[in-house]
């Protein structure tokens, strides 16, 4: 069941619009914000989207603002879709410590253990809810939609591409987290969201998701960019370990390691055009 959307503001830009919404979302059981990208094409009819899942700390705006995708969009042809990234105002204990596993840290799964279990069901939201929202009320093609994400955002980018064959048409990842299974991050969001059964957590890991593929799930290739100057780079992201699975099943990647770069937005912006041409191409 989809709620109406509530449009709280609308800004030209580049010949299109941008947007930020809201809506109750029943999936979660609280209010959710998220913005749009409509580039001037969806003027003439239903346009290819991008959705960008961010990173800790992030919301529905971070991408938009500090990313500067919207002039190579709007040349595509491409709308962007950027969801916050985890619930608010739920009233858990510890939910406003964004560098635990609250508020800013969703991981993009569906938590399993109280108190998180009743409000931290990302997965279902994004993919039952939120894009169906979308897709039956604006000029975005339901069809044609690609997932991209940076950091933890990145490894829902990669996981829900992994978990939902056929749902997205391209993936790309920008700093992701490549095996939360084996990093601090990982660790301490799945303890808390999914219990102490290790076991259960390959589920969410990228890099696990990877080496059970039976062929190469993405044959037209998966990009990943990574900074060399990146501070989590060798305790958070592990991109080695993904590509060694990739290469285990015959999975093209193109995965870019950029001396001299940290984990940033401004190596965001650096990148992102080619992120939105990797996706632009195989929509």
């Amino acid at each position: 069941m989809t709620t109406p959307l509530d449009l709280q503001s609308s800004h030209a830009c580049f010949g299109g619009e941008q947007r930020f919404y809201r809506h109750d979302a029943t999936t979660i059981g609280l209010p959710m914000k998220f913005s749009v990208f409509l580039p001037p094409q969806a003027s003439q009819g239903p346009v290819p989207a991008m959705l960008y899942l961010a990173g800790l700390t992030c919301t529905e705006e971070t991408f938009m603002v500090k990313a500067g995708a919207q002039r190579k969009a709007a040349e595509l042809g491409l709308a962007l879709i950027a969801p916050d990234t985890s619930p608010r105002g739920a009233g858990v204990p510890g939910e406003a410590d964004s560098w635990d596993f609250g508020v800013g840290a969703g991981f993009y799964l569906d938590a399993k253990v109280a108190p998180w279990a009743r409000h931290w069901r990302m997965e279902s939201y994004l993919l039952g809810e939120l894009l169906p929202a979308i897709t039956s009320a604006l000029p975005v093609d339901a069809e044609r939609l690609g997932i991209c994400g940076h950091s933890m955002g990145g490894h829902g980018a990669l996981t829900l591409a992994l978990r939902h064959p056929g749902r997205f048409k391209a993936v790309s990842a920008l700093a992701p987290i490549c095996a939360p299974t084996q990093c601090p991050w990982g660790e301490k969001a799945f303890s808390g969201y999914l219990g102490p059964d290790r076991a259960s957590w390959a589920a969410h890991d990228a890099t696990a998701l990877m080496q059970a593929q039976p062929a190469a799930p993405y044959p037209q290739g998966i990009l990943v960019d990574q900074g060399l100057a990146d501070k989590f780079l060798a305790e958070q992201l592990h991109p080695h370990l993904l590509e060694a699975a990739c290469t285990g099943v015959g999975q093209p990647l193109a995965l870019r390691r950029h001396a001299g770069y940290d984990h940033g937005y401004y190596f965001v912006q650096t990148f992102i055009g080619d992120h939105l041409e990797h996706h632009a191409g195989r929509l």
